[in-house]
């Protein structure tokens, strides 16, 4: 017995004298390893809570530190007694108004003090958007273990190359483990997404069973997977489950999500037509896509040239690990696309975004050093258009079209499909969980109101629809739940070089001040005693004016500057405070009347 408690100890990361190392509550047996379950003829199959739901004193809290007001920066935290569990921890490009920001990560602030009592990490599958804060999170909160699928663990692996510092214990899984982490038993569903190894998260606690869908959408005829464990899902829904949180990101469309293999169809006619080159742009983690088309163009016998680091990352990790089947010579470099016909090669990049350095950008801009488009190639978009992109996307697509390429997107067939559940998806979903509670996650407020639109249209009870903000506490006990006021910090924390959340707000707002109407730097040097002004100000303007068109206002502010440092007391010594704060406050006034702009202004004052 205290061999298999010591092997629960180390499922959970924590020392012997962790309160996690108790015997475990709940209905799973105790196993001698941390994952998968010893099965055996006359081995009862483990069965969860039921609907009589947990009557413990104690709360369950579940809070979500990102995910609820925009899309990324995923991050749930489950809190029972002394123990505590994460579901994902990802990051969110910046938007427009975020200059000079990396990406953003999630707050956990409220983790301090509390880093022992952190049972796990566990991972839904390995896009950015639910990995990415890894690195600069995890070791913050104590380090614990990291569950994750096989392809997902070797990307997070990957990534961590970028972070030597940190040493990260992550343990590979895989969708038939299940997990004694303190009070949570945790098992996983599988489920559809547009990367392999993507799962559902069931969460069994001493309260009820909660259950996570991560990213999903149903697919019957997956491209290289099996369709979603809809047994699995109904058996779940059967024994009774309290809450589910449940994906939002295209819950405001009609239908159900297409299928891959749909869009292999519709790519294979591409390819198969296709006089000369095609280059294809799609996202570096869309793994499952990728895999298809490198096997399209072996069926056509092109060769495949991957360009895009990430994208190249990706592709080698899936090959080791047998999710993408490539034969020899299949691949080639970047480099060798010439030696070979046109109506032979197939290019494989990221870029379909519009981002100016990736590489159909260059492609399209001439300024790839290996790829020259000609009249006759074929460019595919296998992807839709994040928000925010289409004006980079469009002038993506004009420029390719000046090139006489022949372009292809999605609005035009069926070359990409959606990673997410559209509304009737969820209405299945949710017939198969039949959950007490719902809660709508990932993705903005609207989408969230979305999602609990189609729940509701469905019969399912508003109340019992928390739709709730970034950090916003949600409690339940005995067998009942409720949206409290209570917030805990959920506010940005910015990744900018090799900074982690020394860019604040403040810094932010001087950075859209300084982009908006530039800045003015005032040079003085004045006499240290006396504070008398020694020479003419220097004035010196960044993205305020062109000084050689406004000569006239720049004399006039040198002159400006001139009298406030003689206008002030000349039996005082200088202070140099005061003087900054003089011209800072008198010269963006005056800029402002003669021109209506607030340049930022900057004194600097020279003591001689």
């Amino acid at each position: 017995m205290e061999e298999a408690q010591q092997t629960i100890r180390a499922a959970a990361g924590t020392d012997s004298n962790a309160n996690s190392a108790e015997r475990p509550r709940g209905r799973f047996p105790r196993r001698g390893h941390f994952g998968r379950a010893q099965r055996g003829r006359g081995r009862a199959e483990p069965r969860p809570e039921t609907r009589t739901f947990g009557a413990g004193r104690d709360k369950l809290r579940v809070v979500v530190l990102g995910g609820l007001e925009e899309v990324g920066r995923n991050c749930t935290l489950l809190e029972y007694g002394q123990d505590i569990i994460f579901i994902d921890m990802g990051l969110q490009f910046p938007e427009e108004d975020m200059p000079g920001v990396d990406y953003i990560i999630p707050n956990m602030s409220y983790l301090r003090g509390k880093e022992r009592r952190v049972r796990g990490v566990i991972v839904t599958h390995g896009h950015y958007d639910h990995i990415g804060g890894i690195p600069h999170t995890v070791p913050q909160i104590g380090n614990p273990p990291i569950f994750a699928l096989p392809l997902t663990s070797g990307i997070i692996r990957k990534r961590q190359e970028d972070f030597p510092g940190a040493h990260l214990n992550v343990k590979t899984i895989s969708v038939d483990d299940r997990l004694v982490l303190g009070s949570f038993q945790v098992e996983f569903v599988h489920i559809n997404h547009s990367i392999p190894d993507a799962v559902g998260v069931v969460v069994h606690t001493p309260i009820g069973t909660l259950v996570h869908t991560g990213d999903w959408k149903f697919d019957y005829t997956p491209a290289d997977q099996k369709p979603a464990d809809f047994i699995k899902i109904a058996q779940l829904g059967s024994r009774g489950v309290l809450t589910l949180m449940g994906d939002s990101t295209n819950a405001g469309q009609n239908g159900h999500q297409v299928s891959e293999r749909e869009i292999a169809h519709t790519l294979r006619l591409i390819i198969e037509k296709a006089q000369g080159r095609v280059i294809i742009g799609t996202f570096a983690s869309m793994l499952s896509r990728i895999g298809q088309i490198i096997q399209i163009a072996q069926e056509n016998g092109r060769k495949v040239a991957i360009d895009g680091f990430s994208m190249k990352t990706n592709v080698e990790i899936a090959k080791e690990l047998g999710y993408i089947k490539i034969r020899p010579g299949t691949i080639i470099d970047i480099k060798q696309v010439d030696d070979y016909p046109l109506n032979k090669i197939l290019v494989l990049c990221t870029g379909a975004q519009g981002e100016k350095n990736a590489a159909l950008m260059r492609i399209a801009n001439n300024e790839h050093r290996s790829v020259k488009l000609v009249p006759g190639d074929t460019v595919v978009f296998s992807s839709s258009i994040i928000p925010g992109n289409e004006r980079t996307v469009q002038r993506l697509k004009d420029t390719l079209y000046r090139k006489g390429a022949e372009v292809i997107h999605y609005q035009m067939m069926d070359v990409h499909a959606g990673g997410h559940a559209k509304n009737e998806d969820i209405k299945l979903m949710l017939l198969l969980f039949k959950p007490k509670y719902y809660i709508p996650i990932e993705g903005n407020h609207f989408l969230l109101r979305e999602n609990a639109k189609v729940a509701a249209s469905i019969g399912f009870p508003k109340e019992n629809i928390f739709i709730a903000d970034n950090g916003q506490v949600m409690e339940f006990t005995r067998g009942e739940g409720r949206l409290t006021s209570e917030k805990v910090p959920s506010n940005y924390v910015f990744v900018d070089g090799l900074g982690v959340g020394d860019v604040s707000e403040v810094v932010l707002r001087d950075r859209q001040e300084l982009a908006a109407d530039g800045m003015v730097v005032v040079i003085t040097v004045v006499d240290a005693k006396t504070g008398a002004l020694v020479g003419k100000p220097d004035i010196i303007s960044r993205g305020f004016i062109q000084l050689e068109k406004k000569k006239e206002l720049i004399e006039q502010t040198r002159e400006r500057v001139t009298r406030l440092i003689r206008d002030r007391d000349p039996q005082s010594a200088a202070d140099e405070n005061l003087i900054k704060s003089k011209i800072r406050d008198d010269i963006g006034q005056f800029l402002f009347q003669k021109t209506e702009r607030r340049p930022m202004v900057l004194p600097v004052v020279i003591e001689v």
